[in-house]
């Protein structure tokens, strides 16, 4: 049998992340053998992952990257189980480099079956739920392109923010960026109206005209009301209609041309947390 010295265990746990007494049983399982070691832990985290299966997995952390020619953006959110996780600094930095990573593929299953540093994102996350202890998953995956694409990150991580200009223009960067703050806030449902699903207007229509019946308005004005009652709506809930957070007197669209008389917000993807 082998002898397992204490640099042994330590350097298994640098390798694998997972607890002191966790490497010294797998090395004394395997032998000493760093790689059958790895497995057993490897294992051990697969069996967690399934007994954690029904675990809710809301908290984590939300990341935005784009590429370097400001392009092409992807958002991801790692869920964990605890806030205190969550918040951790080394779980932010893996969800880091698996948002960098997610760049590289158009699918979340394309990105799941890739190489991260010798075994694939999928086992990566089984092998960091055996780690910490913990259901880990990746929960959200969207990519946003563009002729120039900005992100946002809201402080603690809760939420991740793409946004995609029509060109890129002198103040595009900060502009993006705003408007990604701005859907971050206000959390829009859609771009414009063209994106609304037409179920939601209908629903909102006959909303409208319930609530104008109640009112006792004559049942010939209900369709015009309840269309200038669809605009309001419009307005709140999609993303170049709303009031400009940061200026009230003005809607995202009118922004955006204050920046450059051509430029329009062309997409947006949002992830959240919960």
């Amino acid at each position: 049998m082998a002898t397992i010295t204490a640099a042994d265990v330590n350097k298994l746990r640098t390798i694998t992340g997972a607890g002191m007494m966790d490497c010294k049983k797998a090395l004394v399982e395997a032998d000493g053998n760093f790689d059958l070691a790895i497995e057993n832990l490897r294992k051990k985290g697969q069996k967690v992952a399934a007994n954690r299966s029904d675990r809710e997995s809301t908290e984590g952390a939300a990341i935005a990257v784009v590429n370097a020619d400001k392009t092409s953006g992807v958002v991801i959110t790692l869920n964990c189980e605890t806030d205190f996780v969550g918040k951790n600094e080394g779980f932010v930095k893996l969800a880091t480099d698996l948002a960098n990573q997610a760049l590289n593929y158009d699918t979340k299953e394309a990105f799941l079956a890739s190489d991260f540093n010798g075994i694939t994102v999928a086992d990566k996350l089984i092998e960091q739920t055996g780690v910490i202890g913990e259901k880990i998953e990746i929960a959200s995956f969207e990519r946003l392109s563009g002729a120039f694409v900005g992100s946002y990150i809201h402080a603690g991580n809760k939420i991740a923010v793409l946004t995609a200009l029509s060109a890129n223009v002198e103040g595009a960067e900060e502009a993006a960026r705003n408007v990604a703050m701005q859907a971050a806030a206000m959390n829009p449902i859609a771009l414009d109206e063209a994106g609304v699903d037409a179920s939601i207007i209908e629903k909102e229509i006959e909303i409208a005209k319930d609530q104008l019946r109640q009112e006792g308005k004559p049942e010939a004005m209900l369709d015009n009301i309840a269309k200038g009652k669809i605009q309001r709506f419009y307005k709140d809930n999609t993303l170049v209609n709303q009031d400009y957070i940061k200026d009230g007197s003005m809607s995202v669209a009118s922004y955006i041309k204050s920046v450059d008389g051509g430029l329009t917000v062309t997409g947006f993807r949002r992830v959240a947390l919960g």
